[in-house]
């Protein structure tokens, strides 16, 4: 991405035609997860009942009232669910993702009372004190060190704006987790951040007024399976780089459904629980 580039208006998707492409700027690893997104941009919506939870109580972090006018960051956007939500409080939206597909999607949901901005987070082309707000939800666990993010995010939203985000932490899927161990060796879901490292990125990051709330969501499945095609459906199967998964096939998915029988509760349902961080920072 060009260091100078922006968003632009009127559904028009900000893909800039340089010498260093995606790949190379926000690294192999990166462009996997994009990819990942990006063949699941068409069904997220319909495997996307966790994320909208989270992002509306993200929302909650928002302040009810603020100026007309004000500029707003969706970072992460995906199909543009949240750029919806937010331009219909009357902001003014730039939405931003690392898959060209997902803006796509977002696009075709917001028409033009969205600007649109294919970036990576780590590295956003865009100048200092643009935004009032930024809102990024369960995007920022992508990225390998979380000081990183927040310093841009810091950079790019205005001297006391404010920037509210939403990131697994550890302990998330434990049960997917546990279920796993039971059938092989390999790793098949993400580490994530602890508290302890998420509050230690703050500091890195040059955070001083911030709050952090963790808690735990846990959605319902009738089967494992179910799960794993919601995660599938969401673009959540990438492992990070230097991991390696097993493959899922029939005979290791029963495996799976058996071990994951332990967890079946008194409504005879199985919980998969994310273990959530919200942060609200007060840029200064």
């Amino acid at each position: 991405m060009a260091p100078h580039a922006t968003a632009l208006p009127n559904a028009s998707i900000a893909v800039l035609d340089v010498a260093e492409s995606a790949a190379n700027r926000a690294g192999a690893d990166k462009q996997a997860i994009a990819d990942a997104f990006g063949k699941a941009a068409k069904k997220y919506d319909q495997a996307a009942a966790f994320q909208r939870q989270v992002g509306h109580h993200l929302l909650s972090y928002l302040p009810p009232l603020h100026a007309a006018g004000s500029k707003v960051l969706d970072v992460g956007c995906g199909t543009g669910y949240f750029s919806a939500q937010l331009a219909e409080r009357g902001f003014e939206v730039c939405a931003a993702d690392l898959s060209a597909p997902m803006l796509e999607q977002a696009a075709q949901r917001c028409g033009d009372r969205v600007s649109y901005l294919l970036a990576d987070v780590e590295h956003l082309p865009l100048a200092d004190d643009q935004f009032d707000v930024a809102f990024s939800s369960l995007a920022l666990q992508w990225c390998d060190d979380l000081s990183v993010p927040l310093r841009e995010l810091r950079r790019v939203v205005k001297p006391g704006g404010r920037i509210v985000f939403s990131t697994l932490a550890e302990g998330s899927l434990q049960e997917l987790v546990q279920a796993w161990q039971q059938v092989d060796q390999y790793q098949h879901v993400n580490d994530f951040l602890s508290q302890k490292t998420i509050k230690l990125a703050l500091a890195q990051a040059g955070c001083q007024t911030s709050h952090l709330e963790f808690l735990p969501i846990t959605m319902y499945y009738n089967a494992a399976v179910e799960l794993m095609k919601d995660l599938k459906g969401i673009g959540a199967t990438h492992l990070h780089q230097g991991r390696k998964a097993g493959l899922a096939g029939r005979k290791t998915l029963l495996a799976l459904e058996n071990a994951y029988e332990a967890y079946r509760n008194e409504n005879h349902q199985l919980p998969a629980t994310y273990q959530v961080c919200f942060g609200v920072i007060i840029n200064d």
